[in-house]
């Protein structure tokens, strides 16, 4: 009898093993681009994200899907939606490491966010063209609470964040937008109509 119940662990085992890999969260998100400051609520999970922008503007929460290699950006005041193609680009920072990393070197420890942070200098190096960051990790959740350019151009930081469950709604299309390469075409043939 204790076989079977081994036998039931051990073929768990691995359905826990790539859960506890998935990486689920929301937080806030401040981004200094040139001294100007954005502010969004992200909402992350592994292959997906929903970033709700806080700027005055007709796109007020883009849907990135990397499993569908698209993005949707939401007209809410609308109800409209476009889509456009994923791009790496478009990734968040959520891991320890940069992309196109080369070097890392211990600078200091500092609390963030009440999390325990480890500061590194990191060097990357996209083709020909290299970069160096600041990048707070926090030791405790193994997250990259901040990253900044050594030049103080950009900086990216992420604020509250909480580990959780998120619902699958928060990364489809509400039902009632309608794309808006429909309205446009509509809008056009119309337009033209009246021209002749």
């Amino acid at each position: 009898m204790r076989w079977w119940f081994l036998l039931l662990a051990l073929t768990s085992l691995p359905s826990v093993v790539s859960t506890a890999h998935a990486l689920e969260f929301t937080a806030d998100q401040v981004t200094k681009i040139n001294g100007k400051s954005r502010k969004a609520n992200i909402y992350y999970r592994d292959t997906m994200w929903r970033i709700e922008h806080h700027t005055m503007g007709p796109v007020n929460v883009t849907i990135v899907r990397k499993d569908k290699q698209v993005v949707w950006l939401l007209l809410s005041r609308m109800k409209h939606f476009k889509t456009i193609p994923y791009n790496p680009e478009q990734d968040l920072r959520v891991t320890e490491r940069l992309e196109g990393e080369i070097s890392r070197e211990v600078i200091g420890t500092e609390v963030r966010e009440g999390h325990p942070t480890t500061l590194y200098e990191v060097t990357t190096k996209q083709g020909e063209q290299i970069a160096v960051y600041y990048q707070w990790v926090a030791t405790d959740i193994h997250f990259p609470l901040k990253l900044t350019k050594k030049d103080g151009s950009w900086t990216m930081e992420y604020q509250h964040v909480r580990f959780r469950p998120l619902p699958d709604s928060l990364f489809n299309l509400p039902l009632n937008f309608q794309p808006l390469e429909e309205f446009e075409a509509s809008g056009t043939s119309a337009h033209e109509g009246s021209g002749m």
